[in-house]
């Protein structure tokens, strides 16, 4: 199914990300946004012509070269320079899908007008995107949480006709797909490079991955809780709305209602029960499983505020006349909350496991091992 989207001024909600990811997807500038990249580059390129002060990624070098000038006539070539010696990402290479997100984010950021990339180069990556063309790009190299240097090198390499990219299935020196499809390299302008390799798109495509992932995983598990609370004889009241009022944390309701949903109807469930408690690994689900929750939907904003943000560094202001080095690019939103949305995941299966072992220890009418006849192992 082929789904268009337009990248306007506004925030990309979750709810978008669902339609853009699973289709294939053309993606469109708005006119706004056209207007405002465009209004950016020449607020750019009008700064360095008319004022001899040093702006730091424009008109100087980078790091410690950070006070060393560049003239004029070598800005383009200081830009091309920078990606080619970023681009020394080594290890597996980061799949296909995490790599379309990685283009995704990396339009969404630049479409904000505050990076002051050429129109053109914008136009480039979305071509990428809606053509199936994936850059290359190689799992280690980055700076940790401190910006996605390496990465983001490696798939800004072929704009610029470098690198590798994969095309009709198969991986090919961008150069090769250039011909086939008659295009050119990019010429890059100042600040260019720098905007394509600052930022957290890397960071950013991975957690989207992790939470898409993490979301089917919360959803799996319940329905599995259910199913092993059923075949356990476990009680319904530990999932009465009345607990979850009383202790009133959003995950904590959504998982024991959700809970129920699933088990209406389940005759084990409604039968009447001799045994008055059940073990924690079961009454404590909506507790557990409602915790994850809660992280998971923590994660989830933190995660399409991200996406959502423009993380190159100088950010552009033309409204204001500013042109500010800061300190966007660094990721520590992203790495705490995915150490967090790991903790968040494993003790779903430290629970998981404790409930797979009462189901086979061969209680509650249950046969030891789930078989007929454990001394076989059959």
């Amino acid at each position: 199914m082929e789904y268009l989207h337009t990248i306007d001024l506004s925030f990309l909600q979750l709810t978008d990300l669902q339609r853009i990811i699973p289709n294939k997807t053309i993606l469109v500038l708005s006119d706004d946004v056209i207007q405002k990249v465009n209004r950016c580059r020449e607020y750019l390129d009008k700064k360095v012509d008319e004022h001899e002060r040093l702006i730091y990624g424009v008109n100087t070098g980078f790091g410690s070269l950070c006070n060393t000038a560049i003239s004029k006539e070598e800005l383009g070539q200081l830009q091309r320079n920078l990606v080619l010696s970023h681009a020394c990402g080594m290890g597996e290479e980061v799949p296909q899908e995490v790599v379309r997100l990685m283009l995704l984010f990396k339009i969404l950021g630049l479409s904000k007008g505050h990076s002051g990339v050429q129109l053109e180069t914008l136009e480039r990556l979305i071509f990428f995107f809606n053509n199936d063309i994936f850059p290359v790009v190689y799992q280690q190299g980055s700076l940790g949480a401190s910006g996605d240097l390496a990465p983001l090198a490696h798939l800004s390499l072929p704009l610029i006709g470098e690198g590798k990219v994969y095309f009709d299935g198969k991986v090919q020196n961008t150069s090769v797909v250039y011909q086939k499809l008659s295009l050119y390299p990019i010429s890059l302008q100042s600040k260019e490079g720098l905007a394509l390799l600052n930022g957290t798109q890397f960071m950013s495509a991975y957690a989207f991955h992790c939470l898409d992932k993490g979301w089917q995983l919360w959803h799996n598990w319940q329905r599995i809780a259910a199913l092993s609370l059923d075949a356990y004889d476990g009680r319904k009241e530990p999932f009465h709305p009345a607990i979850h009022e009383v202790r009133p944390h959003e995950g904590q309701i959504v998982s024991a209602k959700n809970f129920l949903d699933i088990l209406e109807g389940s005759e084990i469930l409604a039968q009447e029960k001799e045994h008055v408690q059940d073990p924690y690994s079961f009454r404590c689900i909506p507790q557990v499983h409602g915790a994850s929750y809660d992280s998971l939907k923590h994660a989830e904003k933190v995660i399409i505020t991200e996406i959502n943000a423009v993380t190159d560094n100088p950010t552009i202001f033309p409204e204001l006349d500013e042109v500010i080095s800061a300190g966007n690019f660094h990721g520590q939103p992203l790495a705490l909350i995915l150490d967090f949305l790991a903790i968040a995941l494993s003790e779903m299966g430290s629970i998981s496991e404790r409930r797979v072992y009462k189901l086979i220890s061969g209680t509650r009418n249950l046969p030891a091992f789930l078989t007929p006849n454990p001394g076989l192992n059959s």
